[in-house]
């Protein structure tokens, strides 16, 4: 017959003393979040990257019940807020919206990053996928890729382009651009798209490449004028710019992305919460149509923490080759 040992009299009292200090430690814990949640957004105000996080934040706020708000720290093509992040405390209230260019692009622009990109972050959820284009000053006085194409070889270096920032995705696209057209011109980078247009439209820059949704205004008024967008399909914003392959250049493609990160070590069921809150955001029908409709940034829902991470991974497997065979370099 097996001897069953029951406790003793003293482990049971010990016990017993131990479940109000227990239940007292997970009182002290309260719920996340208990006070308001910030997103660090990388690049100046106005540009993709801070509308797209506004509009997701405002309904995250909803959704979380405490404020979720926006903070901009831009510099570095993006790596200067990626870095304050990646140093924040893993305590759910520190974000940051990232991109292809601080956490992709950067990898193969910067001998060496302040940041690890994968060890570095843990990756909560996509937002919003970003297509790009090309548009030019309306004074340049031309209507097509290829006779903008046929300026910048009669003038070799004498166009200016501006982008958000060394490294950004619009910088990359500009210079993929070049290099499939044996072309030249000088980069001028900024701290953001909104300054880039606001030069732009001044004449101190040329061109950009940049998402549809700050192209379409200017576009609509005549002051700027799209020449294509990168992409397989045409904007739903700019329905009469053609793709790469319409205006004569196929191959060419270009593209960002935006999504939410957290420190290193930020608790997994913070994260996991997060990330299902940004889903039932990114699948509000007014949360999409203002995100697509508006900026012409089609919302990117359906991933889990995990699928994201591999997301990150087959992105950096693609962009790094072409980063590293542009010879462009940031340091």
């Amino acid at each position: 017959m097996q001897r069953i040992i029951l406790p003793s009299r003293r482990s049971v009292l010990a016990a017993a003393l131990a479940l109000p200090a227990l239940s007292r430690t997970a009182a002290a814990q309260p719920a996340w979040p208990s006070r308001p949640v910030r997103i660090v957004v990388p690049f100046a105000a106005g540009g993709a990257t801070d509308g797209s996080a506004r509009i997701v934040a405002q309904k995250l706020s909803e959704l979380l019940g405490q404020p979720v708000v926006i903070e901009n720290r831009p510099g570095a093509g993006g790596t200067t807020g990626a870095d304050y992040v990646a140093k924040a405390a893993p305590d759910g209230y520190t974000f940051v919206m990232a991109s292809v260019s601080n956490l992709v692009l950067a990898q193969g622009l910067y001998s060496r990053l302040p940041y690890d990109p994968v060890k570095d972050f843990v990756p909560v959820a996509p937002c919003v996928m970003a297509p790009i284009g090309i548009a030019v000053q309306s004074s340049l006085g031309v209507s097509t890729l290829q006779e903008f194409i046929a300026l910048l070889k009669a003038n070799p270096g004498r166009y200016q382009y501006g982008s958000a920032g060394n490294g950004a995705s619009g910088h990359i696209s500009a210079v993929a651009f070049l290099q499939q057209t044996g072309t030249q011109a000088l980069h001028v980078p900024y701290r953001g798209s909104g300054p880039v247009f606001n030069d732009l439209l001044a004449g101190v820059v040329h061109f950009t490449a940049d998402v549809p949704g700050l192209i379409k205004p200017h576009h609509d008024a005549g002051t700027i004028r799209a020449l294509v967008m990168a992409t397989q399909e045409r904007s739903s914003l700019l329905p009469d710019v053609p793709t790469s392959a319409e205006a004569g250049l196929p191959g060419y493609r270009a593209y960002s992305w935006f999504g939410l990160f957290a420190p290193a070590n930020t608790p997994m069921p913070i994260v996991e919460r997060l990330a299902a809150a940004v889903e039932t955001a990114l699948t509000d029908t007014t949360v999409a149509r203002r995100l697509e409709t508006d900026l012409g940034l089609p919302p990117m829902p359906g991933y889990t923490p995990a699928r994201f991470a591999a997301f990150l991974q087959e992105e950096i497997r693609y962009w790094l080759p072409i980063v590293r065979a542009s010879g462009a370099r940031l340091d």
